[in-house]
């Protein structure tokens, strides 16, 4: 039954509770919201057996969660502490592709946090510019109100198969209306750019592990290992898994083992 945490500007987050224990919220990455991502719906349910209670929820502007036009990094943030002390704090999170941007930048301002579990980062080169030119691109297109071209936009670094079969696919048009909700995704990989990863990484003294599957694309190994290196207590593994996607069984056991470390 969908649960709502009201955030500081008033936007009503909507959000699923599952099981009793220690609280795992999953962020989710640039095209998931709950309607849309059943496998990671199904992970929080299997966790939840597994002795964790687990809170999958639609980032503003997706799903459930109403908001108009793009929205910002700082309202993500405040979405999430208003949804952790609406579950009781301190959690943990699950932070997903882009989604694991938003996690170390909520663990980063503070945020009660206990454990950081993120999934494939994509990180680009420590200092870089890149992030910064990409949300600056990426925030002009969709000023345009044009979503197919915001979207192709967004995807344009993505493998082509990725794309094609995307664009052949009912979800486009699911996909395209999420544009406005992809400008934090891109702020917050901006953001790990911004100045040296140890110096913004330094308030996050929680464990973190970062997670790779066992196939994967070369952009993601060197992204963990940066994140590793610069958070006091971090460590990488791998998880069956293929695509950027993981196995269903195996990511529950790797994630119970470490929250319950």
């Amino acid at each position: 039954m969908t649960e709502l945490a009201t955030s500081a500007d008033g936007t009503r987050i909507a959000y699923d509770r599952f099981g009793s224990g220690p609280v795992l919220i999953f962020v989710d990455g640039a095209m998931q919201f709950r309607a849309f991502d059943p496998q990671t719906g199904a992970l929080a349910e299997l966790l939840a057996e597994r002795g964790l209670t687990t809170v999958r929820y639609d980032r503003r502007g997706r799903g459930e969660s109403a908001f108009d036009g793009p929205s910002s990094l700082d309202q993500e943030l405040a979405d999430l502490a208003a949804l952790i002390e609406t579950v009781g704090g301190p959690a943990a999170l699950y932070g997903s592709s882009s989604g694991g941007a938003i996690a170390l930048a909520a663990g980063a301002a503070g945020l009660p946090i206990s454990r950081l579990a993120l999934w494939e980062v994509p990180l680009d080169a420590e200092l870089g510019d890149e992030g910064a030119v990409f949300l600056a691109g990426l925030r002009e297109t969709i000023s345009t109100g044009d979503t197919e071209a915001s979207l192709l936009y967004f995807m344009k670094d993505m493998p082509a198969e990725w794309v094609e079969g995307s664009r052949n696919s009912p979800a486009w048009e699911v996909m395209k209306a999420l544009t406005p909700s992809l400008v934090p995704d891109s702020e917050a990989l901006a953001w790990t750019q911004t100045a040296p990863r140890k110096e913004l990484f330094a308030p996050i003294t929680v464990p973190v592990l970062a997670m790779l599957g066992e196939q994967t694309l070369p952009l993601f190994p060197p992204a963990a290992e940066s994140i590793v290196a610069a958070v006091a207590d971090g460590r990488t593994t791998r998880v069956a898994g293929a695509n950027h996607g993981w196995e269903l069984d195996e990511m529950a056991t790797t994630l119970v083992d470490f929250l319950r470390e």
